[in-house]
């Protein structure tokens, strides 16, 4: 008689999150269903032996690696014991392996939970796992009083990595478009559209640039508070750890690379047109949200790149937005670090 191996494995549904779940009621379905798979898995290798291929037995441990990896990640348990299995997380402390039995909880709460369901075995795991009440207001307390800035040598090194790979991509898509022309493709050559090349009479434009472009955020600054908010948040989390020299290197890497890829690639590749420099602002100012910027430090980013795509086209350069990018930038971290009060207030600690 051949045993029907499928009807042995764990439904997988049953590793999908529904929303409406509290966390515990998640660690106590992935702790018993570690628990169901190391069984079916026992099973198979006893009934085929030593003649079964891996591929049997392949589907079962991929999701048992799965559920156990899910279930660290969660950082609910800081062992998963069971004969012939360990699992272990390294995110625990001892203290908390005292306190944390998940799984062995688990196995003797496993035929509650197949009869009464998950509602019910999801109740007494909250008893079980915040015996104490004050637990969770303590690492509250402690997430919400804790909110370390990033070091120096981190946001230097944040700077430079995605700076070089900005300009890596910009780079790399003037050289794919300039061979697939050469080739006789339908593409601009972006190299051709827009150069690296200089004028004397670029000086002008890009003064004009930084006036425009810093004045317009200074009165920004004064009266639109959600933009004040959103542009004290990033400078905060970037500029507080630096020096004044630093402030060079923030500047200029991110205003280079970012026009190399967004005027000196995106735009010329699109074409030296009023549509091609509002999709490239479009995508400039959505990806500036994020890291306490909110939509309107989106709307002021696509005003600034709609300005640098103007300078663009009018230059035929990629070096006029490339130079009022970046001293725009070091004029706004400058006149932060000098008007704000929390770099004073850092270094006076």
């Amino acid at each position: 008689m051949q045993l029907d191996l499928e009807k042995l494995m764990l439904d997988p549904h049953c590793l999908r999150f529904d929303s409406s779940q509290s966390c515990a009621q998640r660690r106590h379905g992935l702790c018993a269903s570690i628990i169901l798979f190391e069984e079916n898995l026992k099973i198979k290798i006893k009934v085929v032996g030593e003649k079964a291929s891996i591929l049997v037995v392949l589907p079962s441990l991929l999701t048992l690696f799965m559920a156990s990896l899910s279930l660290t990640l969660l950082n609910c348990t800081s062992t998963v014991e069971h004969p012939h299995t360990t699992f272990s997380s390294s995110f625990t402390t001892p203290a908390r392996r005292s306190r944390y039995s998940t799984c062995s909880f688990a196995k003797k709460s496993l035929k509650k939970f197949s009869i009464d369901g998950p509602e019910s075995s999801g109740d007494i795991l909250e008893d079980k796992f915040v015996k104490n009440g004050n637990l969770g207001t303590s690492l509250n307390a402690a997430s919400q009083n804790s909110n370390p800035l990033p070091s120096r040598s981190a946001v230097l090194q944040a700077c430079i990595i995605t700076s070089g790979l900005i300009a890596a991509l910009g780079l790399v898509i003037r050289q794919v478009s300039h061979v697939a022309f050469v080739e006789g493709l339908p593409v601009l050559d972006c190299s051709t559209e827009v150069s690296f090349g200089f004028e004397l009479w670029h000086l002008e434009l890009i003064t004009g640039l930084v006036v425009l472009i810093s004045s317009s955020r200074y009165l920004l600054l004064k009266t639109w508070p959600n933009f004040a908010e959103s542009s004290e948040a990033a400078n905060q989390l970037v500029l507080s750890s630096l020096q004044p020299l630093d402030y060079i290197v923030v500047a200029f890497l991110p205003g280079i690379s970012e026009e190399l890829l967004f005027r000196g690639a995106i735009l010329p590749l699109l074409g030296t047109n009023w549509n091609s420099i509002v999709i490239a602002a479009l995508i400039f100012g959505v990806l500036h949200l994020g890291n306490g910027r909110k939509y309107s430090f989106a709307i002021w980013a696509t005003f600034v790149g709609l300005a640098y795509g103007y300078a663009t086209i009018l230059s035929s350069s990629v070096a006029v937005p490339m130079a009022s990018h970046a001293v725009n930038n070091l004029i706004g971290g400058l006149l932060w670090r000098y008007t704000s009060n929390t770099p004073n207030q850092k270094l006076n600690e």
